[in-house]
């Protein structure tokens, strides 16, 4: 799949002013501080896209994009609230909480969940624990490995098999995973291969 383009569409501080449409949307999300924003922008081919930032936690809101692919089909990027490091009030967290669960277990178009992890770091309880309850909630999502340019090739093996051994523990068969760097664009053709062939799919029936 080629992008034509994309553009910012809106922010939505709850579930039901989200725009309102019949297109897949794919949604990505993870701990503060893994590479969304660029992730995001490299997977666009737009650089300034979704706002990046050094300090963690910056995206409070469900942020829309509307991608237009080559063949002249339509479907959203979301952009979800990072969970975990921010620095945040007891308040605040739970406000962040809500709009993410609401989003992910109301939203009806919701096609598929990215949940993005940092290859540099061994499995996080927070993690493990939030791809469990996408599992049990009936929530199709797939794992994205991000940072893999600050990685040896050799460092990098040794890493995502680790982790998926360990998921290997309460998955049976693993979650679909890509590997990706926002600095060198790769995983780029195979994620957005995936994408595209969700919405080939969803075209069929």
């Amino acid at each position: 799949m080629d992008i034509k383009y994309a553009n910012y569409l809106k922010s939505s501080a709850l579930i039901s002013q989200c725009p309102t449409h019949n297109s897949p949307e794919y949604a990505f999300i993870g701990r503060s501080n893994v590479g969304k924003s660029s992730l995001i922008n490299m997977l666009t081919g737009n650089k300034k896209l979704a706002k990046t930032s050094a300090t963690p936690g910056k995206t409070l809101l469900i942020n829309h994009f509307e991608i237009h692919a080559s063949d002249n089909s339509l479907w959203y990027l979301v952009d979800l609230p990072g969970y975990g490091f921010a620095k945040r009030s007891k308040t605040e967290r739970a406000k962040l909480e809500q709009i993410i669960t609401s989003y992910i277990l109301q939203r009806d178009c919701l096609t598929n969940l990215f949940v993005l992890l940092d290859c540099r770091h061994e499995p996080q309880q927070i993690d493990l624990e939030f791809m469990q309850w996408l599992g049990e909630s009936g929530i199709p999502f797939s794992i994205v490995f991000t940072k893999a340019d600050k990685l040896s090739r050799q460092a990098l093996t040794k890493s995502i098999d680790a982790y998926l051994q360990r998921l290997a523990e309460d998955w049976e068969p693993l979650p679909p995973h890509f590997i990706t760097s926002s600095e060198t664009r790769m995983g780029r053709e195979e994620l957005l291969t995936y994408i595209d062939e969700i919405n080939k799919e969803i075209t069929k029936k």
